[in-house]
């Protein structure tokens, strides 16, 4: 398997562009998108890119870092980041808190905020927010008591390929993920999982295949949805994988085949991250085409015929 080389915080540090600047009184960013719900209706939601400490789990594809503060923002702020994206937002029936982490690091969000959190998003149907599995506990409980519609945790699972996961450097087992899992699900949390297409250390095919191993596993283990992110470059040290021949991103007819299979699975809500797809397109012709038949497979949550086009892209 390329890229030996043992990637460990310390290395991944080493070779990082430098962070945005961002103020800890206002969400990084913040918008309302079309979602198909647990319940197989679209509906609307807002999600909220909330200004926090950085995420302690240095994972080695993740950017997230960039739209983050080196120490923990003062206990006020959060809730003081809601408010000024609640005003700007149109209504939409569910939310998204997603902090480029996880919500129940207590040196991200603090415990002395969720009181103030949920009364901000009383009036949606369900809280969606993000947290590594090995950080699954009381405090999710805690919080969900608070919320007055359902909670759901989005858990990264990445890949449950044995050799890759290990060297992403999560700090997380496939068991790990499983007992958060588990756990979440016995105290009535929903879950839904991230999922890589195509991480490094893999060739095309297999990042297809272990795309939808993955799914399945995740569907196996009780979680609802799941999420898959074509992996992307833009962090440094995926660029110096990709000179070194360990990673390439993935293509787009990948990205087509994992949801058309996923989704063919029929064990639950599938979906594919769209967020700058143009980077992914081997056409361009028939690309913006191909990306808009994703977001309606995204939303109805059928398996939509294929684009025509000249190009061997599109078979």
């Amino acid at each position: 398997m390329a890229g030996a080389e043992n990637w460990n915080d310390a290395a991944i540090l080493a070779v990082r562009p430098p962070k945005n600047r961002v103020d800890p009184r206002r969400p990084y960013a913040y918008l309302v998108e079309p979602e198909c719900s647990a319940s197989g209706v679209i509906e609307d939601v807002a999600t909220i890119f909330l200004t926090n400490r950085e995420c302690p789990f240095r994972c080695l594809m993740c950017d997230l870092w960039k739209n983050t503060t080196d120490e923990r923002v003062p206990v006020g702020a959060i809730p003081e980041q809601i408010d000024f994206a609640l005003a700007e937002l149109p209504p939409a029936k569910h939310v998204k808190l997603y902090n480029s982490g996880n919500f129940f690091d207590r040196q991200a969000i603090p415990r002395e905020d969720y009181e103030a959190i949920a009364n901000r998003v009383a009036s949606f149907e369900t809280v969606i927010v993000e947290n590594h599995p090995r950080l699954c506990g009381d405090d999710c409980l805690r919080f969900r008591d608070l919320l007055a519609g359902k909670l759901e945790i989005a858990l990264g699972l990445e890949t449950i390929h044995p050799e890759v996961l290990p060297r992403l450097n999560k700090q997380m087992t496939v068991e790990d993920f499983q007992r958060a899992v588990r756990f979440l699900t016995e105290n009535e949390i929903a879950t839904r999982a991230f999922i890589l297409l195509r991480p490094p250390f893999l060739n095309e095919a297999e990042g297809v295949e272990w795309a939808l191993r993955s799914i399945e596993f995740a569907f196996d283990v009780g979680v609802q949805c799941c999420s898959v992110i074509p992996t992307r470059d833009g962090n440094g040290a995926m660029e110096q994988l990709h000179g070194d021949g360990a990673f390439t991103p993935p293509t787009f007819r990948s990205l087509e085949t994992v949801l058309a299979e996923g989704l063919a699975m029929c064990r639950g809500r599938v979906f594919v991250d769209l967020w700058d797809a143009e980077r992914f397109f081997d056409c361009q012709r028939c690309g913006t085409a191909r990306r808009d038949r994703l977001q309606r497979m995204n939303l109805t949550q059928k398996v939509l015929p294929m684009v025509s086009c000249t190009c061997e892209a599109t078979g």
